[in-house]
């Protein structure tokens, strides 16, 4: 089952048939596998992996990581919190956390203002924060194990005379 998963989460277009040549299973048992791991909630969603960089002037994208501390609530924990704040369309992930803060938020907004205004406008002033810290994203070099930069550039140092 592992080795699906692996297979899967490198390259999602693989098709059963192409699973089931590389660990050397029938086809049928592969398809039995997915069908199980989707039915059971482990497999989630099968998407691309976009270098967001390559397109985000087009787009006018900008990402932000928003650390949040906030206090949580009687017999529900973080939980409630949480639900609010990940239904928001701008909120991309987020984690509760261990050490100087409690959640982590990563969103997505078209300008610095548009990030800025709602941290201000729409998290901060949620019941229950009681204070917000955020950080722009300004380059990406590695996520999920895809490395984003190119590595052909040439690192030799100048000479100067």
């Amino acid at each position: 089952m592992q080795e699906i998963i692996d297979l899967l989460q490198n390259d999602a277009r693989l098709s059963p048939e192409d699973i089931a040549t590389m660990i050397k299973k029938p086809v049928e048992e592969v398809k039995a596998v997915i069908e199980k791991l989707e039915k059971d909630g482990v497999i989630l969603k099968y998407t691309a992996v976009v270098n967001q960089a390559k397109i985000e002037a087009e787009k006018g994208i900008v990402q932000a990581v928003i650390e949040i501390q906030c206090a949580p609530e009687r017999e529900r924990g973080f939980d409630s919190l949480a639900e609010r704040i990940y239904r928001f369309p701008q909120v991309k992930s987020l984690y509760l956390m261990s050490g100087g803060y409690d959640l982590q938020v990563i969103v997505e907004g078209s300008s610095l203002q548009d990030v800025a205004y709602f941290v201000s406008g729409k998290l901060a002033s949620l019941n229950g924060v009681k204070s917000t810290k955020t950080h722009f994203v300004l380059k990406t070099y590695k996520e999920n194990d895809i490395v984003y930069v190119d590595g052909k550039k040439d690192s030799r140092e100048g000479v100067t005379a």
